[in-house]
């Protein structure tokens, strides 16, 4: 056997996979990783189906459908006053998780300096390091879980590149406050320092709070790389179709990347996707209809032992389990799903160290009757 230097040596296989794994296993309810259990709109794919009859079958262009760029525009300056131009500022990707990594990519070099925030998306820290960068991550403190951002300023040095955002934020389910956008617009206001900010959950922004995107700040989106899903809108999180909207000439450098990761995305899915954004009712219902969840979700949790953390956006809810064992949370993890039949995610997994502070995380995108079940086993722990 040829040996390998690994370029990634202390990582392993996702808790995500791990988790949806053992849930199979063990028949457990899956209230680990990040998908729906019900189908995305049957027009949505009756328009996969119609594209794919018209003969939509081959390579997309390599920045994505026109019409679908073009669509993604008319959607961003509705809903946050930015224009950005589909032909040199929007590219479509396969996933969000593929643009997070094409950004980085683009414009991280050898030795430059990244901030981000953990809990954190298990995604951001690899990338940086595979292309060389230096990782400098703060930790966030719960139930609340905000930003001190006098201590964000001292973390930045003359190598500071890149400052990783994520709101509505995964795993903590805490959205950005108008007071971060000030804080943030003075930290950069005279520096050159890119933001690439993790927007997936954008339409899951609950109790009549808005989605405080960089597009909307104008010294924000000149510097920002804005990553979006699809896959979570429109609850077809299989179809791993996202974007990324950026500045033309940080666009470019994206272009350049994304070309020779992926060239192009799914074809008859794209038709699909920009005939059905035209139907923004889709995206404005979507607060209600995952607040309903969450407060069914929460309410039962109540009469329960977990302490819940609170949740103003994403699908997630994570729960306090310090009241009932001193455990470690992977293996409290392990345990609730071999014993109890739920299966959770460990906030561990989102911390490079590994820290544990006793929290696990829950999916809520799902059935009334997946979540009342669920709550039944959990009411019992």
């Amino acid at each position: 056997m040829i040996p390998v230097i690994s370029k990634l040596p202390q990582t392993g296989t996702t808790i995500f996979t791990t988790m949806s794994a053992l849930a199979a296993k063990h028949n457990a309810i899956n209230l680990s990783q990040g998908f729906p259990d019900y189908d995305c709109s049957p027009e949505l794919i009756e328009l996969v189906t119609k594209a794919m009859h018209a003969g939509h079958n081959q390579y997309a262009p390599m920045a994505g459908l026109p019409a679908l760029r073009e669509q993604i525009a008319v959607k961003t300056e509705r809903l946050y006053g930015a224009v950005y131009d589909p032909e040199t500022e929007i590219t479509v990707t396969a996933g969000a998780t593929q643009a997070v990594f094409t950004a980085i990519s683009a414009v991280i070099n050898p030795n430059d300096e990244v901030i981000m925030f953990e809990p954190a998306y298990d995604c951001y820290a690899p990338a940086v390091k595979l292309m060389g960068g230096v990782v400098k991550s703060l930790e966030l403190e719960p139930p609340d879980y905000r930003i001190p951002w006098e201590m964000v300023k001292r973390l930045i040095t003359n190598k500071t590149r890149m400052i990783i955002l994520n709101s509505p934020h995964n795993p903590t389910a805490t959205v950005l406050s108008e007071d971060d956008i000030e804080q943030l617009s003075a930290l950069v206001k005279n520096q050159d320092i890119l933001i690439l900010s993790d927007e997936v959950y954008e339409h899951l922004v609950f109790d009549g709070d808005v989605h405080r995107s960089m597009a909307r700040y104008p010294l924000l989106r000149d510097r920002s790389l804005i990553v979006a899903s699809f896959g979570k809108t429109f609850h077809a999180t299989g179809w791993k179709v996202g974007y990324c909207i950026a500045p033309a000439h940080l666009m470019q450098e994206f272009r350049k990347i994304h070309q020779f990761l992926v060239f192009s995305v799914n074809t008859p899915m794209q038709h699909a996707i920009a005939e059905y954004l035209k139907n923004v009712n889709h995206y404005e219902s979507l607060p209600q209809f995952f607040s309903e969840k969450r407060d069914s979700f929460r309410n039962g949790l109540a009469h329960s032992r977990f302490k819940l953390l609170p949740c103003a956006g994403t699908y997630f809810q994570s729960v306090s389990y310090e009241s009932i064992t001193d455990e470690k949370d992977t293996d409290f993890a392990l345990r609730l799903t071999s014993e109890i039949g739920v299966a959770a995610i460990p906030v561990s997994a989102f911390y490079r160290k590994g820290t544990d502070r006793h929290i696990l995380r829950f999916c809520f995108a799902k059935k009334q009757e997946t979540l009342d079940k669920a709550v039944e086993r959990l009411q019992r722990v």
